[in-house]
Parts: structure tokens; sequence; C-alpha cells
């Protein structure tokens, strides 16, 4: 058994596919199908159920998987060990992020990392959070963007910043020219919320409880610019992080956007990565790049909804 045979099937698990398993570990289907074979033969189970369109795993396969990810992600750690001796500051990190915070957050963080790590070569990867989670534990990720709690003893969660919560209602909504709301406030309203596996389903759920509203439970959506696109055309209101409502996202004449009085409901955001990382000393100071976001971002305006017009006389007299 070596470390070369663990990987070619951890790439078969992955692809469920033998030529695309070839592919991704740069061999032939051929010598990947014959070394599979031979780890079955040495460990004297069947670890494939190999049928003509598709592959998948026997028990004791997906068994052996689970085991040799940690082995293969082990042994690169002993690398990147020695990478960061020599270079604390280069080598690649893999990030993960989840939809709702990374498009939003990622424009005010990466050109001041790429300035203070210039060597880095950061590749992000955008997944929902149980996603990330399983490729935080295999190994196929260095560290995570995740929102607290997290609960597992194995990872480290580095607490980044708190995230408040805004409501966006069409213009025409009796809330539209509401000042800071409360939570009660939405006691009568039904919320449009994104699909099942969005950590933000979830936070807006709690809120939602809290407040004793309900959701729109005919449509659920698949982002949060499809959430927005919703409210502006008026099919009802929902809840939407800071980050997201701040520039480069632009903001439309049809959306008014309600802060809440304290206590905010929010979202907290740590990084995450494995204990036992090689890594630990330098996702700390990765981390801290996070955690110096501008105050204004994460700061909740109260709009002003005065009409148009009004505004416009106003500043004739002046």
């Amino acid at each position: 058994m070596n470390l070369r045979d663990l990987k070619y099937l951890v790439a078969l698990a992955d692809h469920r596919h033998f030529g695309k398993a070839a592919d991704a570990s740069f061999v032939s289907q051929p010598t990947l199908s014959t070394q599979i074979r031979k780890l079955e033969d040495e460990l004297g189970v069947a670890l494939v159920e190999r049928a003509p369109r598709k592959v998948m795993l026997t028990p004791v396969g997906r068994e052996v998987v689970e085991r040799a990810r940690r082995i293969v992600a082990e042994v690169e750690q002993l690398g990147e060990v020695a990478r960061r001796n020599r270079d604390p500051e280069a080598g690649s990190v893999r990030l993960g992020l989840f939809p709702t915070l990374g498009p939003y957050l990622l424009p005010h963080v990466v050109p001041r990392i790429r300035k203070r790590f210039p060597q880095l070569e950061l590749l992000l990867v955008e997944e929902k959070s149980d996603v990330l989670l399983q490729r935080l534990r295999e190994g196929t990720l260095d560290a995570a963007l995740l929102a607290l709690p997290l609960h597992d003893d194995q990872l480290h969660a580095e607490f980044l910043f708190e995230e408040p919560f805004l409501l966006a209602v069409p213009e025409s909504h009796p809330l539209a020219s509401h000042g800071p709301l409360a939570l009660d406030d939405l006691s009568a309203q039904t919320l449009l919320l994104l699909e099942d596996g969005h950590c933000l389903r979830d936070q807006a759920l709690d809120v939602c409880r809290n407040a004793g509203a309900g959701e729109n439970g005919g449509f659920r959506a698949t982002s949060l610019e499809t959430l927005r696109q919703m409210v502006a055309a008026n099919v009802g209101v929902t809840l939407l992080p800071s980050l997201a409502v701040k520039p480069p996202v632009a903001r439309s004449d049809a959306i008014r956007l309600l802060p809440f009085r304290d206590p905010q409901p929010s979202r907290r955001i740590a990084m995450a990565w494995r204990r036992s990382s090689a890594m630990s000393a330098f996702l700390l100071q990765l981390a801290a790049e996070f955690k110096r976001l501008p105050r204004e971002l994460l700061a909740v305006d109260v709009p002003d909804h005065a009409p148009k017009k009004a505004r416009a006389s106003k500043g004739k007299r002046t």
C-alpha cells in the first residue's frame, strides 16, 4: 500500500468515474483502474462497485476512503510544515466561503491580503456551509469562513466580526417609511427566505421565531440576489446581511432597507481550521486581515425615506 494508490482511491470517490478520476490524477484510466485493483487485492476486500456507467463505493470502501483522506491530508501537512518554515507568508491557502458572504466580503478584503502577503496564493472555494465543513474535516480546505456557532471540537474558530441584518421591503410597503425596527414589528410579516442548505436561511428562521414572523412557504430562493429581485418586484420582504447592501453592491430605488434597534439581529462570522493544522500560526495572521474590516461596512445606516420631491425642494430653498 502506498500514498499514490490512496490518492487514486480518493479521486475515484470524488469523481465516481474512472476516466474523470484518472484525468484528475494525471494518469491513464487503465493505470488508475489497475492500481485500485491492486489495493483491493492487498486489503482483501472490494472497495468499488463497478457498473457500466456508474462507480459506487462499497460500505467498507466508504470507510477506507474516509481514512485515506485523513492520511493524504496529514502527509500534505508535512510538506506544508516545511514550506511554512522556509517562508511563513508564501505558499497556497485553500479558503472556503459560503455564498451569502463571499461575494460581498471579498472585494473589501482581498486587495489588502494581496498587499500584505504578496507571495500568497489564495485559492477561494464557494460552497454551502455543510459542504465547507465536510471539506475542512477531510483536509481538502485549509480554512473556511463560517457562521457561529460551530459544534466541532476538532476545529478552531477564530471570531472575525458580527454582521447585522436589515429588513428589505418594497418601496410601497407599509413599513417602507418606518424608522428603526423592533423585532416585534416583524410579527405580522411573512418573509421570503433561501432554500434549504444556506446558513442564512437558518439564521433568518431564528429571527422569525424570535419575532413571531412567518415564512412564505410557496417560494424559496436559490441566491441572495434572487431574494433581492423578488423584494424589488413587490413579492415580499426579506432579511439581508449588512455587507450585501454596501458598495460595490448597487442599491435599488424599488427597495427600502430598514435597520433594527438594539439588540440587532445579526450573524457572527469566524474563520475555522483544524486544530491539528500546520498552518495555524499563519492562519491567525490571515484572520487578522479579515478582522480589520472598516467599521462603516458593518454599520447599519438609518435611511432617508423622505419623498424625492420634498428633498429637491428643500435643496432649492438652501
